[in-house]
């Protein structure tokens, strides 16, 4: 297609370019067919309006073929299709029509926008790939596009669902790929479209999506469950019919309005309770489902009354979701009966109003209106999650990362606990008080101290069961433990612990490097306060680096060193020559035990207060100290550049780890009564090996926590004095 004003083309007249002509060829049968779904919900101008979307669609498209050989236009008309039957809004269906224009024609954004709106045309671009990025791999290709297109979700939710249908076409025909590919898109299809789905409350669309994908993934294990699925059919199903007619009989002898149906469940769901479970297919017992549909919320209950009357019900097997929906939004009371022959049979109990959002979703916001009835969650569900979709981009370093988050955002599996004033809290499988106090609120995760769960104090990793209630004990001075990052499971307290860290390294980083270059600098008499902001420009310009806050942390981290930057502003200030070195004594750099992630000590010396130490500056990691006697200092000396030197500040109140090792008599008890000791002493013990040896001894290693080095003595000449210890040295 030509755009409008390009060489060739004649110019539209006023009415042209408001709306593009009519096909010059007759429209083939999909479009009646699409045509026929739009009348039974809209009016006859926004069918104009979404023909003349497929007219410029079928323009544009000309010529290019899928891989199955057929022409392209027609997975667009199917992906409008598909959103049509779930009765969505004249834009939608005309960006559905036009959502690959943009990457795969000449047509662009601006040409959308004057042909059928910014509305249209930003919906568009929302479901379209990124085509000019600077990424060093495609999985980040890949992931800055998911992660425009979920930013795009978070302006209007209908990106997500031309997505989802776009993605549920491409499933269906995925045939005509080769298998490597197949394997891929079915790949992504399981652990982000799907679950996005699920989490969005598409039931229908989520199954299709999940079956296709396991087909796609796993073949010869689908056609195994499916044919394993298939024998006992027959038999199953005049087992369901009975079901259902005594259920029918109980509802109407009761005078209650409803309709029972059965269904099987689906393959992808059953593959997944085997492997949770363990089992085979002829142990899964639930593989059907009935399904009672009643006209009003409280004919809910009465329905479960009854079906426990007729069929006697497995016992735990019973769950309120209308009480306590899911996070999706779904609603409904699930059953287990023990039906004919004891068969397992799930029952599901909803309203017509409850049956039609657990099967669309967001999407039933579209067929009427749900204002505040219960049925409106979905809507409410997703706005939640849009808003934590957001709070992830702003707190993530990359795409990958933000891609990381959402997928462990999307778990299925839930439990609920309480706060201790009762209010229901939903968390992921796994979630540990952690993921519930940043649930409750960041700052309360980003000040947590301890937990009480069931009024019992618990460490902080413990993984929580329904029913629990959880308080969180907080504290001023704390902050966020990287050690947390190994067990928490929500994205959301994975994303604010990683940006309080991000930050507090920054900080700290900043810090280090402004006591490292103020140092430099007053070697030569000069403040770092008081040089004049064009010396500074210069200098970071020089350096290719932002700001002076930039400057500052890529010091702490060793990145640059201070006493090359010091030269670098003082040849500006006319005080020394580039290549000159530093004149005077550089005084050292005192260590305060406090200077957060910037400032580490070194694991194979475990320098303590009251040790000779040095500083060595390791790119990344700030300055690592070392004892003056560390093995390591001899290798770390032939690079003089990167040494720092430090001393301690007086007054240092915190504990430092150090290591024992000590030789005993090979006896029943001496590890209890050494650790006792060391206890007594007001040192905790952070680690301990035993090697045991043939013969009378043993040896141990403690690595254990001191204040200084006249702690250290008083520990070693305690411990020395239990009779069963040999040797003690510290180890170096």
């Amino acid at each position: 297609m030509l755009r409008q004003g390009q060489a060739g083309a004649p110019p539209p007249s006023p009415d042209e370019a408001d709306r593009p002509g009519p096909p010059a060829v007759e429209p083939p049968l999909e479009l009646a067919d699409l045509r026929q779904t739009l009348q039974g919900y809209l009016d006859a101008a926004a069918i104009a309006d979404i023909e003349s979307a497929y007219a410029v669609g079928a323009q544009a498209h000309e010529g290019q073929f899928r891989r199955s050989g057929e022409p392209y236009i027609k997975h667009p008309l199917a992906v409008a299709n598909l959103l049509a039957s779930m009765r969505l809004d004249a834009a939608t269906v005309m960006a559905a029509l036009l959502h690959d224009v943009l990457e795969d024609t000449a047509i662009s954004k601006s040409d959308l926008a004057g042909l059928f709106g910014a509305e249209v045309a930003e919906l568009v671009d929302g479901v379209s790939k990124l085509t000019r990025i600077n990424a060093r791999s495609k999985a980040e290709a890949q992931a800055d596009s998911f992660r425009k297109m979920m930013l795009a979700m978070t302006e209007d939710i209908r990106v997500i669902l031309i997505k989802l249908a776009d993605r549920l076409h491409n499933m269906r025909t995925l045939g005509a790929m080769p298998p490597v590919k197949q394997r891929r898109i079915a790949r992504e299809t399981l652990s982000i479209y799907a679950p996005i789905a699920n989490r969005l409350g598409i039931n229908a669309l989520r199954q299709e999506l999940e079956d296709l994908g396991f087909a796609a993934l796993y073949p010869m294990r689908y056609r195994v469950l499916a044919k394993a699925l298939q024998r006992g059919l027959p038999e199953r199903r005049r087992l369901l019919r009975d079901v259902e007619q005594r259920l029918q009989a109980a509802l109407i002898a009761d005078g209650v309005q409803g309709e029972v149906s059965s269904r099987e469940k689906h393959l992808w769901s059953l593959y997944q309770k085997m492997r949770r479970r363990r089992v085979r297919m002829q142990d899964v017992q639930d593989v059907a489902a009935v399904r009672v549909i009643v006209e009003r919320f409280d004919d809910c209950y009465r329905v479960l009354g009854l079906a426990h009357g007729v069929y006697r019900p497995v016992p735990g097997r019973f769950k309120d979701y209308i009480a306590i929906p899911k996070t999706n939004g779904y609603q409904a009371l699930h059953t287990v009966l023990l039906g004919p022959r004891a068969m397992p049979v799930e029952v599901q109990i909803r309203t017509r109003e409850m049956d039609y959002v657990a099967e669309a979703g967001v999407a039933a916001h579209w067929k009427y209106k749900l204002g505040d009835s219960p049925a409106a969650s979905p809507q409410l569900r997703a706005r939640e999650w849009l808003h934590s979709i957001v709070e992830l981009q702003q707190r993530s370093g990359n795409s990958l990362e933000f891609l990381e988050h959402v997928k462990v955002d999307l778990f299925p599996d839930e439990i609920y606990v309480f706060t201790p004033k009762g209010r229901i809290m939903r968390l992921p499988a796994g979630a540990t008080p952690v993921d519930f106090a940043y649930a409750v609120h960041t700052d309360i995760g980003n000040h947590c101290r301890a937990a009480s769960i069931d009024r019992r104090p618990m460490p902080l990793s413990t993984q929580l069961r329904n029913g629990q209630t959880i308080e969180i004990h907080t504290e001023s001075q704390a902050q966020p433990n990287p050690a947390w990052l190994n067990f928490v499971v929500t994205a959301r307290a994975r994303t604010h612990i990683r940006h309080h860290l991000k930050q507090l390294r920054a900080d700290d980083a900043a810090e280090l490097g402004r006591r490292l270059l103020q140092q430099a600098l007053a070697a030569a008499g000069q403040q770092l306060d008081a040089l004049p902001p064009a010396v500074q420009e210069q200098v970071l310009e020089e350096l290719e680096l932002p700001s002076m806050s930039t400057l500052l942390q890529s010091i702490g981290l060793g990145e640059h060193m201070a006493p090359l930057v010091a030269r670098r502003i003082l040849h500006k200030l006319g005080v020394a020559q580039p290549d000159a070195p530093v004149p005077g004594p550089t005084p050292p750099l005192a260590i305060q035990g406090t200077e957060g992630m910037v400032v580490t000590f070194g694991r194979c010396c475990y320098p303590i207060p009251g040790d000779s130490i040095l500083g060595y500056l390791s790119s990344g990691r700030g300055v690592v100290v070392h004892r003056t006697h560390c093995s390591n200092v001899a290798e770390f000396r032939k690079h003089p550049d990167k040494w720092v030197e430090v001393q301690w500040s007086a007054g240092i109140d915190r504990e430092f780890p150090v290591a024992l090792r000590l030789e005993a008599a090979n006896q029943r008890g001496v590890l209890a009564v050494v650790a006792a000791t060391i206890s007594q002493l007001g040192s905790n013990i952070e680690q301990v090996a035993v090697d045991e040896r043939p013969g009378a001894s043993a040896t141990l290693t403690f690595v254990i926590t001191v204040r200084d080095r006249h702690h250290l003595a008083r520990v070693i000449r305690r411990v020395r004095a239990t009779p069963a210890v040999v040797r003690l040295t510290r180890s170096r």
